[in-house]
């Protein structure tokens, strides 16, 4: 079938009320846009390049909001965009305007260059009446349009579905993974193609991680004021395009002519090559807010399609929106055609794409009523009832920048949170900066305090040392502040305050007791991020002591700043970290999803017990003493090995005395105890700023 018909009708046939988005079926092309308050949409045809515009035909409707039509003979490849007509009353929250050129919400392929004109606005800028002006350029010669895309084949491989008790994620960046990877061809590197090359399947499976997690992949934009001074937005967290993958990752895109079909099956190759090496594939998800910023950004989807209903308005005064997020909208989730947008969006990349979750970025906002955060908002509760988003991994951001915005602890059901404070906790102890035992005990032990309430178990709390936004392991380190200068807004931007410590030397140094140090803090941290209570989750490049020159927000360093230095990797780090997870594999104890029992176990139970270096338990005047920071922690499986993980973060040996059993060496992320079974009787002398596992052998 062609995409276009061979001749134009005059009016479209009405079709059919569903699916939205524009869809080839029957014969032809059934298009489907959602607008409350529209009271004409049309449906404007373009040539194959998007440049020409060959015929507008309106669209049937409204009926409850749902405009319609059938255009026989069209199939995949058609190219269209959309113009709406309304009132144009800003004041009240409607932004109609049919002078611009609207790309559907529910696209599958984008056609085009974006590039920031001024006709992309509604309003006409530096107007006397400012945002509330009307501006009536035409903005179709810039606009992306949408184009109608085939079906994809069914998957190749099966997902290797790993339980959640079993997972261990890699947080990563599709192009920083592997764009300076000597084993990945060069043509091949920055792209899809590429994390799916032997080379990066190798790492991911001698590392021993389940669940690869991918920073944003959606088509995205990059903000106007990064476009001005020829930056981008290299993280990705600024969505246009929600069923879309972006090109800029595609190798088949490297010519600078993008075939969506192309970049679509790219990115479906990926995801089959990592499942068939038994890799699952989460994303990161963007559905808190569009590009088209505040009510003095653009219009070029959303905000002319229905303003009012697809974004948060301020209570008291609809003329403004609500920015929950810091990016100057908050999509309005609360609304049931927004909540059927985000559904959709989930089940498109699980059907088509075949990936095994999504992590939400800024989640709260998805469950934000107008009474605030609410863990039974109607989207959570959709999403539950949902059959084919009931077998993916749910992890949440729990945190947006509203006043509220903190909400570690309150997601349902099958989520799994990011916990911040076992991060903040974690460092602090290592870095000698005022954790007591007690608030380190509790982040170890899954943060029962925030996750055990309901059903939920300890594998909700997703435990991380460092992740894109902040310090990297190796550079909270060695640096003590932040070194952002080259982001281009004067070291302003990123984490004040953030735990990081540089041991005397800010930066790299040839200090032999810097550098010593530096190595055992950082293997401190992954051994004990691995061995704790939860779902650990590295972030990539961590493993193999990757910096970033101290900055701690390079969302906008698409240069080898922000891509992994492979060429100077730690080796040894790397082999320490996978010994790591692997013992957490292999040790029942370490991979527990029950709460621990307070006392002797039974069946499926676990107990622990803490002790302090001398052997005793703890007892309460033990856990916040400001003068001692050894200690031990025993659990003891109902089936399996019994573990004891022997924890000095002190600047000086520290004697421990080991529990009656048989013990054996497990790990010393020092490196200097010798392997085997320790001397019975005798006090095992652990040296500074070192993790020790031994298993019993009994």
């Amino acid at each position: 079938m062609m995409p276009l018909p061979e001749t134009f009708p005059d009016t479209l046939d009405e079709g059919r009320h569903e699916p939205f988005g524009a869809v080839a079926r029957d014969g032809g092309v059934n298009v489907v846009v959602f607008s409350e308050h529209a009271t004409r949409i049309e449906l404007c045809l373009f040539s194959a390049d998007g440049h020409t515009e060959l015929k507008r035909l309106a669209l049937h409707g409204p009926h409850d909001g749902v405009f319609h039509g059938f255009l026989p003979g069209a199939g995949p490849g058609l190219v269209y965009g959309l113009r709406a007509h309304g009132p144009y009353a800003p004041e009240q929250g409607h932004r109609f305007n049919p002078h611009k050129l609207l790309l559907d919400p529910w696209a599958r392929e984008i056609v085009g260059t974006h590039v920031w004109r001024p006709e992309h606005h509604g309003y006409e800028p530096g107007h006397p009446d400012n945002a509330s002006s009307f501006d009536a350029r035409d903005n179709a010669a810039w606009a992306l349009k949408a184009r109608v895309a085939a079906p994809l084949p069914p998957p190749a491989s099966t997902p290797p579905r790993h339980a959640v008790s079993d997972l261990v994620l890699l947080e990563l960046h599709v192009k920083g993974f592997t764009m300076q990877h000597p084993e990945i061809p060069e043509a091949l590197r920055g792209t899809y193609a590429g994390l799916a090359h032997p080379a990066a399947i190798a790492h991911f499976q001698a590392l021993g991680v389940t669940t690869l997690s991918l920073l944003p992949v959606f088509y995205a934009l990059d903000e106007p004021a990064l476009a001005a001074r020829g930056a981008v937005n290299h993280w990705g967290y600024n969505t246009l395009g929600f069923f879309c993958p972006s090109p800029r990752y595609a190798a088949c895109a490297r010519s600078g002519d993008v075939d969506p079909a192309a970049v679509a099956a790219e990115f479906r190759q990926m995801v089959d090559t990592l499942h068939a090496h038994g890799l699952e594939v989460v994303l990161d998800v963007v559905y808190n807010h569009t590009p088209e910023g505040d009510e003095h950004g653009t219009t070029l989807s959303w905000r002319g399609l229905d303003h009012a209903s697809w974004y948060r308005l301020a209570p008291d005064n609809r003329g403004r929106c609500e920015n929950l997020t810091g990016c100057g909208n908050t999509l309005n989730v609360a609304h049931p055609r927004v909540t059927q947008f985000v559904l959709d969006s989930l089940r498109h990349w699980v059907e088509a794409y075949g990936v095994d979750g999504f992590r939400f970025d800024l989640a709260p906002v998805l469950g934000r009523t107008a009474h605030g955060f609410d863990p039974n908002a109607a989207f959570f509760t959709a999403l539950r009832q949902d059959p084919v988003l009931a077998r993916v991994h749910l992890i949440a951001e729990p945190w947006d920048a509203a006043y509220d915005g903190y909400q570690v602890g309150r997601f349902p059901g099958r989520f799994l949170e990011w916990n911040d404070q076992f991060r903040d906790t974690v460092r602090r102890y290592w870095l000698q900066r005022g954790v007591h035992r007690g608030d380190f005990a509790r982040r170890f032990t899954a943060s029962s305090d925030l996750f055990h309430h309901g059903q939920r178990r300890p594998s909700a709390s997703v435990n991380f040392i460092a992740v894109h936004d902040g310090f990297t392991l190796a550079d909270l380190t060695s640096y003590s502040r932040k070194h952002n200068e080259a982001n281009g807004e004067h070291n302003r931007d990123g984490r004040d305050g953030e735990p990081a410590a540089s041991f005397g030397v800010e930066g790299p140094t040839a200090d032999p007791a810097i550098r010593l140090r530096r190595d055992r803090v950082r293997r401190a941290m992954l051994a004990t991020l691995a061995f704790a209570q939860g779902t650990p989750m590295f972030c990539a490049g961590d493993e193999i002591a990757n910096s970033q020159g101290g900055n701690n927000n390079a969302y906008n360093q698409d240069n080898p700043t922000g891509w992994l230095d492979w060429a100077n990797a730690d080796a040894d780090l790397r082999a320490f970290a996978a010994r790591c997870i692997a013992l957490r594999r292999a040790l029942p104890a370490l991979h527990h999803d029950r709460w621990y029992a307070p006392g002797p176990c039974s069946g499926d139970d676990c107990a622990i017990v803490w002790l302090r270096p001398g052997g005793r338990p703890m007892i309460d005047g033990d856990w916040h003493s400001p003068h001692e920071h050894a200690f031990a922690c025993q659990i003891s499986p109902g089936q399996g090995h019994r573990v004891l993980l022997l924890f000095n973060p002190e600047d000086q040996p520290t004697p421990f005395t080991l529990p009656a059993y048989r013990w054996t060496l497990a790990l010393d992320s020092s490196g200097e105890l010798p392997a085997g079974e320790p001397p019975a009787h005798t006090p095992l002398v652990v040296p500074p700023w070192t993790v020790v596992l031994l298993h019993d052998t009994d």
